[in-house]
């Protein structure tokens, strides 16, 4: 069974889905952690929403945006899976689902915080392991520094990351690139008092 909501760009769509979807689908986005150390709930919008209980699956789609604290992630689309829950049966007759398993961003992705900002094709977060994975052509940057490859894996806890590419060899095209200014020490020395 499967629930198919749509709406104009409008965060009534959560709303709702809260009202039609089975549980899982409220409790789901809360538990994924975009924003670094924070609990704060998900806020999830898109055109148009479609829940696939059987699979214990949300698909949104058209300009999905999920912000956390200071995080947003927004796509063309983004399927949530949680994980199968226990064997007993809800009041409705449908099976529970449990957490938060995995979310698949697709489509103009992007992820930004107060100090970085990622691109990329795609991207999943896995709820287990607590990252990110970009793929595709992904281009991360912060200030002005500008790395370029073809995957990312960020650990949001601790905000690691490491971009890998296919391309090895010197002086070939597509390795990981990056661009980096140094910092002007000027400007982080406090003004000499006149």
């Amino acid at each position: 069974m499967s629930f198919f909501v749509k709406s104009k760009r409008s965060a009534a769509a959560g709303v709702l889905a809260a009202l039609v979807a089975p549980a899982f689908l409220a409790a789901a986005p809360a538990q994924a952690q975009l924003a670094q150390n924070s609990h704060a709930p998900v806020d999830m919008t898109a055109d148009e929403l479609e829940v696939v209980n059987a699979q214990c699956l949300a698909i949104w789609r058209g300009s999905v945006e999920a912000l956390q604290d200071n995080a947003r992630l927004r796509a063309d689309v983004l399927k949530i899976y949680n994980k199968p829950g226990s064997a007993t049966r809800t009041s409705s007759g449908g099976s529970s689902c449990g957490t938060l398993d995995r979310m698949e961003a697709s489509g103009s992705v992007y992820y930004v915080t107060p100090t970085q900002r990622v691109r990329g094709d795609n991207a999943v977060y896995q709820a287990d392991a607590d990252t990110i994975t970009f793929t595709g052509d992904v281009v991360a940057t912060q200030g002005k520094n500008v790395l370029r490859g073809e995957r990312l894996v960020i650990q949001v806890a601790t905000g690691q990351a490491q971009m890998e590419t296919s391309v090895k060899g010197r002086n070939k095209p597509g390795r990981v690139r990056g661009v980096f200014y140094p910092n002007d020490k000027t400007q982080d020395q406090p003004a000499a008092p006149k």
